[in-house]
């Protein structure tokens, strides 16, 4: 399962501002088949295409804490 923490619900709409537009769908893909992984602490860094997502997973729930466009 996952879910988006409040910052993240929030991040569409910030970098909508910008012309900078993410699906739910394209971060969800994103965690399930990534690129590049990273672990620092207790989160996970993923990226694929142009899109890195930071995530912390509980149990069965992955919370993304974040997400943004990164150059490739």
């Amino acid at each position: 399962m996952i879910h988006f923490t409040k910052y993240a619900e929030e991040k569409f709409e910030i970098l909508n501002k910008y012309k900078v537009f993410f699906t739910r769908e394209q971060i969800e893909e994103v965690i399930k088949t990534p690129d590049k992984i990273r672990k620092k602490g207790n989160y996970l860094a993923v990226s694929k295409e142009k899109i890195k997502v930071v995530y912390k997973k509980q149990e069965d729930i992955i919370r993304v804490v974040t997400f943004y466009p990164i150059k490739v």
